[in-house]
């Protein structure tokens, strides 16, 4: 495998997010410098020009799920891994919807020593803890004992219904320091809606689920947090709304942040109504998500959003599902998408080459900011190159993952990722 002397490329730098140029020793996919002195350069590389390659900081997911243990048929942890890296994901965070659920410390455990066993895993992984007992919404976790264990944070990956119950979460993290990552959606105002509230949702004849199940849980969790220190993390926003009363919490100082999944700045409903592109299926079961896509007036939001910072970061919120269960009607498949491999390509490809976001926009949102949000700090060994203009089809050939629940199916992509250097 000879190694490559790449000179020009185009890089990110990770302090200020500044554009400039980077030469960066290359051996197959694995980065071994940047920048590297002439004298440590060996004799008998190949130079090559890559002026429209990207170096960058690896990407940071804040929260996504794993399969295992308890539903191993559908993605393994070693798949996962291994389609998180092909992705460009240095640092993950997995949510604790595992069974059992990251209800308590020797689950944690057994989960990190399933991970020693996962060969040259490169991606550092980091488990948040359930909130409630079995991420049920009944009882408290043992917060403390399993903020020792090591959690990133707490979560139940769904929206919290029990207001004192969560009051309490609020009053107990105080002094634990980790953040609480919520969904803010309030389950009796959204019924059995499965699409965004609107014109579009009565021509299709889906349930409808009104903006206001996501901005009432927000002004609900808002009016919590100026009581408590507990770094607050508002997950999946979907709605202009949501952005609205989020602005208007950040403009008064609370200790909260926010993030949106990739899938809302990308699609609207009206993907649902006629596919992702031309020839494509309406009523498609991948386009099932839980918040429903919004409108296009929330689209455009949630993107404005990024540039403004009121939207710190953007979450893979990968999940695999197995064949038969997301061959079903879109109103009885269970939401969610797989999304490593895709996320940086299809981005990269519908805002940032269209003007709607700056690479360290984008950036800055996918690796930074996702770090802050988790209360973890930069690795500064942490690199990928991508190639923007690498054309490939997404299909089994090329995913590194078994599942393939994705609206992008089939479809030609632009982007990939050459090379990685991480440390985990």
């Amino acid at each position: 495998m000879e190694t490559q002397y790449l000179q020009q490329v185009r890089c990110l730098d990770p302090h200020t997010w500044a554009e400039g140029r980077a030469n960066v020793l290359l051996k197959g996919r694995e980065i071994l410098a940047v920048n590297p002195n002439p004298p440590q350069v060996p004799p008998d590389c190949v130079a090559v020009t890559a002026e429209e390659w990207l170096l960058a900081p690896g990407l940071v997911d804040l929260y996504s799920y794993s399969g295992e243990p308890g539903h191993e048929d559908r993605e393994t942890l070693a798949q996962l891994l291994q389609t998180a890296i092909a992705g460009g994901f240095t640092q993950i965070a997995l949510l604790p919807n595992t069974d059992p659920a990251v209800d308590h410390p020797t689950t944690l455990r057994w989960l990190q020593m399933q991970l020693e066993q996962v060969a040259k895993p490169r991606t550092a992984v980091h488990y948040w803890g359930s909130l409630t007992q079995g991420n049920q919404g009944q009882q408290l976790t043992e917060l403390g004992e399993l903020a020792e264990a090591g959690i990133v944070g707490f979560s139940d990956g769904q929206g919290v219904q029990d207001w004192r119950l969560l009051q309490r979460a609020l009053e107990y993290g105080s002094c634990l320091g980790k953040p609480l990552a919520l969904v803010p959606v309030n389950l009796s105002l959204r019924g059995n809606g499965v699409m965004r509230e609107g014109p579009l949702a009565i021509q299709v004849g889906l349930p409808a689920d009104p903006v206001m199940s996501e901005s009432a849980a927000i002004a609900g969790i808002l009016e919590l947090i100026p009581h408590y220190d507990t770094p607050v993390h508002l997950m999946r926003l979907s709605t202009a709304r949501g952005l609205e009363l989020v602005s208007k919490a950040k403009a008064q100082g609370l200790n909260l942040t926010a993030s949106v999944n990739w899938h809302h700045l990308l699609l609207s409903n009206e993907a649902i109504a006629n596919g992702v592109a031309p020839h494509t299926p309406s009523y498609d079961p991948n386009l099932r998500f839980d918040p429903p896509l919004g409108n296009e007036s929330d689209r455009l939001a949630l993107i404005d959003g990024i540039k403004s910072g009121v939207i710190d970061a953007i979450a893979v919120d990968h999940q695999a599902f197995s064949y038969e269960e997301k061959t079903q009607t879109f109103a009885e498949t269970p939401p969610g998408a797989i999304g490593y491999q895709l996320i940086l390509p299809c981005l990269w490809q519908q805002l940032v080459v269209t003007g709607l976001l700056t690479p360290a926009e984008l950036w800055r949102a996918l690796s930074g900011n996702a770090l802050a949000c988790l209360g973890l700090t930069p690795t500064p060994s942490n690199w990928i190159l991508f190639d923007p203009n690498a054309d490939w089809t997404v299909n089994k050939d090329r995913l590194k993952t078994p599942a393939y629940n994705t609206p992008w199916w089939g479809h030609a992509l632009k982007g990939q990722i050459l090379a990685v250097s991480c440390a985990v």
